[in-house]
């Protein structure tokens, strides 16, 4: 140890703090040897104790010239002492694992307790209605280290603690222990009860985008100066240890995840707040490295959070990459945007920045995502697998049995996109020659692979594929093909002569038929209908795919067209457009029916405005899928061309049912309630019948705020619902083949008001759909969840009643530890619950149910008991039965039938003395009500 050292640790370890003897002067010059000890240029770091040392003064009560007791003083001695341990405190950068290491509760809370008032903030403010955005730094900064060591002292609280073994008993230690335990106690109660105050803050400060400031030793200096100091409160400056923003994001992200994944083991949407926290840490840490300037983060602890909430995560050695990738594909998975996943890996085969160990492991969780019920993901599993596979590929790796596992199948749509993935994947112009070696050797094994004729010409006739193989290649693969099978006999004409120069007709034909079924550029889609129709007039080429398809509405029109090039130019561009929407290609839905718009105004304004209408609901669907996904407006003038098209009197246009309902889905998405209840025509309202219903469901979306007596409208609703379910038992198609929301009826309105035979099947179907798209928009509805089970109960499926039955008690009642209200749990509930176990030959739940009634079943009660064939755990039950008329007969019952074991458990049972009939009913109360919640808790667990 050098001499500087040695003299520093003299001063430190030697220096009493403040004993009782001590002269006033010799006090100031212990402040004055630790301001020399801190202000040194490498000072060795003071003791935390003295933290402890210095409070344990300046909190000493004092004793009066009566002998009474008094709170300590607020004097120039014991401010100073309060500022000697902020001091030490801002030594250590207030590094809160470090403070909380050595510290205890109470000290640790008094020391923050004296950080806030010296900060100016005053006592006993809430710190939830704070604005941290217009407070000075250093304050605001204070008020988010409190609530950080708040929630992370609630959050250690709840982890197990090993006891540590006691030495020889002495009474004094004992006492100052419990004391200091009862104390700790009281401000984790304490804690515990402002932590929803303390986790908005935290949630508000994850808002701000600015540095804060945190106390040094020198601004603690300047606060003590100011001549207008009062017990450490003072108008200073922002001068202090600056935070960055990033900084604090990352501490603050920690401690959120870290109580979030507390509180998230009960509930899952507090799980997936917990998994996005710990997900931007690691993201912050992975951005800016994991050193700070006063706090650490355990990344040990931080990876076991993220391996328990599968978070996906950078590993150690992508550490340097942009997180932004692994972001968005975080998001796409949170949100279920799982196509623009598919174009993020699609971008990336461009890149190779995603390593493939992630790519594999985002795949994964898709098809685990898939096997649990989503069918429509495995359309984005094999899309995902083959932007892989061609990843695979470029990089030299063998080609992965998943892949081969989803093309034992394959068909047109496959091979579509999987040349599109390698079209985009490879850039010819730039490209090594070993890169396009490796391509087209897969291209080459793919084609020897299939045995559909169709689909080898797909690949052979590709752009991709002409460019990479050269014609001696393309011949030598189809010798291979010969020999390979004799199933596929290559030597027909349209095919062999394919490669054959000079082509037949024929075959002209046949290529420039091919390229009309791929392209979806009008102009070239023209182009090739010109030449085709200049090698012949015979054919009409709007037939030669089955795919093309145009409602009957329009089909008619369209056909009606004398000139057979602008009949087939109209009906394919109609029909190649309306694919492009169905698949969500807008862009080019929009490129084909904006050409077919210029080409029919020309020559008829019916075909016209035909096409004005379905652009304007293309454009509704693309607003949807786009901005209005997000939550944006629509511009005003898309709501006024729906509102136009509403209103539209034009006759003999032949319109398609689904825009009316999209137009009117459109008005009721945007709360336009005001013109669908009160601007909307009346003519249209009598006329139209998707008006008349989208007018009911705004009255009634406006009165749904009001009180219950005043929802008419829903009751008008509902009515028109089931009048709508009402009169045919079939369902009628209209002109474009789609089945009618609202059928067919002689009145003009659509919906009749003279009640007839209900269609009971169809107001299941309907209530079904409403209540399983209500539960996808809240889940924790409990009238909702209601009406689920009922619908279960209904239909004989007596398992899944009880399991929403249950859930809808727990998600009102916080897992059943308060009450459930009696308008969730009515009589009729638990009679269906009753019948559910009953059904289910689970006898002694059916008994404790019959008391949840308001007034016993003891007759059902009895019957059940009497059932010996029973399925749940019987005995095991009886400490949840408080009825003791029911644990009587119990006693009976198994007394009769020899059974002492059972026996000896009811009169267990009975004996309970918070039982006992001449217990004041507020003990009754309560001894029913514990028992109610333990077994539906048991319940619950059993059904969930």
């Amino acid at each position: 140890m050098s001499a500087e050292a040695a003299d520093r640790e003299a001063a430190t370890s030697s220096r009493p703090c403040t004993p009782p003897q001590t002269s006033w002067f010799e006090f100031l010059l212990e402040e004055a040897l630790l301001e020399q000890h801190l202000q040194k240029p490498s000072p060795d770091p003071p003791p935390v104790e003295l933290i402890v040392q210095f409070l344990e003064q300046a909190s000493k009560p004092s004793v009066n010239e009566q002998n009474q007791v008094q709170p300590p003083p607020d004097n120039k001695r014991n401010r100073i002492l309060k500022l000697l341990a902020l001091k030490v405190a801002a030594h250590l950068k207030w590094d809160l694992d470090v403070l909380e290491k050595s510290l205890s509760v109470p000290v640790l809370n008094m020391l923050l307790n004296e950080l806030l008032c010296i900060s100016k903030v005053p006592p006993g403010t809430k710190h939830v209605d704070v604005d941290l955005a217009g407070l000075p730094p250093t304050t605001a900064m204070a008020i988010l280290l409190y609530n950080r060591w708040a929630i992370r002292t609630i959050v250690q609280s709840s982890f197990p603690v090993k006891q540590v073994k006691p030495g020889p008993p002495q009474l004094n230690v004992m006492n100052q222990m419990q004391q200091e335990k009862e104390l700790t106690d009281n401000i984790l109660k304490v804690l515990k009860e402002q932590a929803a105050d303390s986790i908005l803050v935290l949630e508000g400060a994850l808002k701000l985008n600015k540095d804060l400031y945190v106390h040094t030793i020198r601004t603690l200096d300047l606060l003590a100066m100011e001549p207008g100091m009062v017990n450490g409160e003072t108008e200073s400056s922002t001068a202090g240890l600056k935070i960055s923003a990033e900084e604090i994001q990352c501490q603050v992200c920690y401690d959120l995840g870290a109580v979030y994944f507390q509180q998230g083991s009960t509930n899952a949407a507090v799980h997936e707040k917990a998994k996005e926290m710990f997900f931007k840490t690691k993201e912050l840490i992975a951005k800016n490295g994991s050193s700070s300037l006063h706090f650490t983060i355990d990344e040990e602890r931080l990876a076991g959070y993220c391996q328990a909430c599968g978070v996906l995560t950078l590993s150690s050695d992508d550490t340097s990459q942009q997180a932004t990738p692994y972001s968005q594909i975080h998001r796409c998975m949170k949100s279920g945007s799982y196509q623009d996943i598919v174009n993020i890996f699609l971008e990336d085969n461009l890149t190779l920045s995603l390593p493939v160990q992630f790519r594999q492991s985002v795949l994964r969780e898709l098809f685990q995502k898939s096997q649990q019920g989503s069918d429509a993901l495995d359309e984005v599993c094999f899309k995902v697998c083959v932007c892989n596979t061609v990843c695979d590929v470029l990089q030299g790796r063998t080609v992965d049995v998943q892949f081969c596992q989803l093309f034992l199948k394959p068909s047109k749509e496959k091979i579509d996109f999987l040349l599109e993935v390698c079209s985009k994947s490879l850039n010819l112009e730039n490209a090594s020659e070993a890169l396009k070696r490796k391509m087209a050797a897969f291209l080459k094994n793919l084609c020897l692979g299939l045995e559909d004729l169709q689909l080898v010409f797909m690949i052979s006739s590709h752009e991709l594929f002409m460019k990479l193989l050269k014609d001696d290649e393309r011949k030598l693969l189809i010798d291979q093909m010969r020999k390979r099978s004799p199933r596929i006999n290559l030597c027909t004409k349209p095919v062999a002569s394919f490669y054959d120069i000079p082509a037949s007709a024929s075959v002209n034909i046949g290529q420039l038929e091919h390229q009309l079924i791929l392209s979806v550029d009008p102009w070239r889609i023209r182009q090739i209908l010109i030449e085709l129709h200049g090698m012949t007039s015979e054919r009409q080429f709007w037939t030669i795919s089955n795919k093309w398809e145009v409602p009957n509405v329009y089909g008619n029109v369209i056909l009606g067209i004398k000139d057979s090039l602008t009949r087939d130019l109209v009906y394919i561009l109609m029909a190649k457009g309306l694919h492009c929407c169905a698949i969500k290609d807008f862009v080019h839905a929009k490129q084909l029916f904006a050409a077919c718009l210029e080409l029919v105004t020309e020559f008829s304004p019916k075909l016209r405005q035909v096409m004005l209408n379905e652009m304007l609901l293309l454009d509704i669907y693309t607003h949807e899928a786009g901005p209005g996904a997000s939550g944006e407006r629509p511009p005003s003038d898309l709501i006024s061309r729906v509102r136009g098209y509403l209103e539209m009197r034009v006759p003999d246009i032949p319109l398609r049912q689904v825009i009316a309902e999209e137009c009117v889905a459109f008005l009721l998405n945007w709360c336009e309630n005001e013109y669908l209840t009160m601007q909307v025509p009346l003519p249209l309202v009598q006329t139209n019948p998707y008006v008349k219903l989208g007018q009911l469901l705004a009255a009634t979306c406006k009165e749904l705020p009001g009180p219950k007596e005043s929802r008419r409208t829903a009751k008008d609703l509902w009515e028109v619902v089931v009048q709508i379910c009402s009169v045919s038992n079939q369902h009628k198609r209209g002109n474009d083949g789609r089945v009618s929301l609202i059928k067919h009826r002689e009145s003009t309105l659509g919906i009749m008001y003279s009640l007839q035979s209900v269609d009971f099947e169809a107001v299941a179907v309907t209530v079904k759909e409403l209540v399983s798209y209500a539960l996808t928009i809240n889940a924790n509805n409990h009238f909702w969840l209601i009406i689920q089970a009922d619908i279960y109960f209904a239909t004989n499926q007596y398992s899944a009643a009880l399991h929403y039955y249950l859930q809808a008690g727990a998600v009102c009642s916080d897992f059943f530890n308060k009450m459930v209200p009696p308008d969730v749990y009515t009589d009729q509930v638990i009679k269906r619950m009753i019948k559910c176990c009953s059904l289910l030959n689970c006898h002694t739940q059916v008994a404790i149910l019959c008391q949840f009634l308001r007034e016993v079943d003891y007759k059902t009660a009895f019957k059940a008991l009497q059932e010996q064939n029973s399925h749940d755990a019987m005995d095991s039950y009886y400490e949840y039965i408080w009825d003791v008329t029911i644990l009587e007969y119990l006693t009976y019952l198994h007394h009769k039938r020899g059974e002492t074991d059972k026996r000896q458990i009811a009169i267990k049972a009975i004996g309970q003395t918070e039982l006992n009939a001449s217990n004041p009913e507020d003990v009754l109360q309560l001894a029913a009500q514990r028992r109610k919640k333990k077994f539906l808790q048991a319940m619950a667990k059993l059904y969930f």
